[in-house]
């Protein structure tokens, strides 16, 4: 298998973890807000809404997957293009939608839909290129040393 192949599959991988953790989490807050109310932006809302928020089980569960993929998204742009990760890293946006109609019985326009295949189609095109265009930055020997 060649290096750029690897990289490819690499770098796909961690953009779908990136896609699952942050889709995750973003259904989970959601829940977790529902369930709470709306929150007024006043400091007597704000007082209010804050006991609920950090005694929700489903907040801190998106909280958690939220956490995951800031993880994946620091790896993988440690090693891949940021114009690359962040259109393939959209393909979220399409997933979230059905998402958002199967699990949160969100209607979703003619329009919003058209939107959202035009994004998919973007991700299409962005897959078919080289997650690395520039060179790998080496990290000089007294940094990995200290690191060690």
């Amino acid at each position: 298998m060649t290096h750029e192949r690897r990289l490819r599959i690499k770098t796909l991988f961690m953009v779908l973890c990136m896609v699952v953790c942050a889709n995750t989490g973003d259904l989970m807050l959601k829940n977790g807000m529902s369930r709470i109310g709306e929150v007024q932006p006043t400091l007597a809302g704000l007082a209010r809404a804050f006991p609920l928020t950090v005694t929700n089980g489903s907040i801190w569960i998106g909280i958690i997957f939220l956490t995951g993929f800031m993880l994946s998204y620091m790896t993988v742009l440690s090693w891949a293009d940021y114009s690359y990760v962040m259109p393939a890293g959209a393909f979220g946006y399409a997933v979230l939608t059905l998402l958002a109609v199967v699990f949160l019985h969100e209607e979703v326009s003619t329009r919003r839909w058209i939107g959202v295949v035009f994004i998919c189609v973007g991700v299409l095109l962005v897959g078919q290129t080289k997650p690395r265009t520039t060179a790998a930055v080496e990290v000089p020997e007294e940094v990995s040393e200290v690191a060690a």
